[in-house]
């Protein structure tokens, strides 16, 4: 009996632990669905599904960090960093960026006079200064050996401190209105943004799942002196993913940034906290070594349906607060109590 008893026991320690917080969040939906009014209406799924775009797609490359036993701090501000870029180089098409400091500009580079062409340039440049900040993360934390905390809290500021010197501390609008194709336009239903997130959980999902070099990320969250003596580059693997990590982030920006066809030096705040959450809350292991694409998307819905839940109740924002910090607290609890049953 007592046998019995443990079987059944570990039975569903195996289940909570590989589909128990999917259950969670099926629960949540119905939950909402009966006693929230409008919710499972067709708008306002759709706008579900808006809502969670960005925490969605940052975390598949937060996943990918967490893996490797590290965070990254500085999303929010490098995702505000490329909304800025983007909007204020399209603004110049036809004409020349200015590129200066404390007021004095050294020289000029033309901008491409093509519309199109103009949007397209001004994207890459934001996801390749993110993809910078990124490397330069990953450089300091795997090179240098400085604290991914450390690491990140302090280019968070620096690069969020960039953002008001740019912009003036003003939000930037984009004088081209094609550009806001990206992030409104709707393919079978469902807006953009949605399906670009969906294509970003396609591809980190096998990245991760099915790739040498998703089995070495969780490996060097596992045990990094064990996977540098099993012959992996952690180093340059770790580079790599804060790499990853700045170039997801800054994509997601100028997603944004074309959502409201706007840049906002201010957005992103907090966002870095919503991502951590959404990644814990789905099963990803704080400690490193532990992570699946599956607990990214539930995580994600999870906190995207209390948000959006709390919305249409009239929740206030203060209120809201502290039901994202009591979901933040609840994750980690969560986390640590999985490492003291494994």
């Amino acid at each position: 009996m007592t046998q019995s008893r443990q079987s059944s026991f570990l039975n569903f320690r195996t289940l909570w632990d590989s589909a128990g917080m999917l259950v969670v969040f099926l629960l949540l939906f119905l939950g909402c669905c009966v006693f929230v009014p409008h919710f499972n209406s067709k708008n306002n799924l759709i706008g579900l599904g808006l809502l969670i775009t960005t925490v969605g797609i940052i975390s598949c490359t937060m996943l990918l960090c967490m893996a490797a036993g590290d965070f990254d701090l500085s999303i929010g501000s490098i995702l505000a960093m490329a909304e800025v870029i983007v909007a204020l180089l399209i603004n110049y098409t036809g004409k020349s960026v200015p590129i200066g400091a404390f007021g004095h500009t050294f020289f000029s580079v033309p901008f491409p006079a093509n519309p199109t062409l103009a949007m397209v340039v001004a994207g890459l440049v934001a996801i390749l200064a993110g993809g910078l900040v990124g490397f330069f993360n990953g450089f300091v934390i795997a090179k240098l050996g400085i604290n991914a905390l450390i690491t990140t809290l302090a280019t968070m500021q620096i690069v969020r401190g960039l953002c008001f010197i740019i912009s003036s501390g003003q939000a930037i609008g984009v004088a081209n209105p094609d550009f806001a194709y990206l992030g409104n336009a709707m393919w079978l239903g469902l807006p953009l943004p949605v399906w670009i997130m969906v294509g970003c959980w396609i591809i980190f999902g096998l990245l991760l799942h099915k790739s040498t070099f998703g089995r070495n990320t969780l490996a060097i969250g596992g045990n990094r002196e064990a996977a540098r003596l099993a012959g992996i580059n952690v180093t340059r693997d770790k580079i790599i993913i804060f790499t990853l990590q700045g170039l997801v982030s800054a994509f997601a920006g100028v997603v944004a940034a074309s959502q409201f066809t706007s840049g906002q030096p201010n957005d992103g705040m907090g966002l870095e906290l919503k991502v951590i959450a959404a990644c814990v809350l789905g099963g990803v292991s704080l400690t490193g070594g532990i992570g699946t694409i599956l607990s990214v998307i539930v995580g994600t819905l999870i906190m995207g349906t209390v948000q959006n839940a709390m919305d249409l109740k009239n929740v206030p924002t203060f209120y809201q607060y502290v039901a994202s910090g009591s979901i933040l607290l609840a994750a980690v609890l969560l986390d640590r109590l999985k490492q003291q049953g494994g």
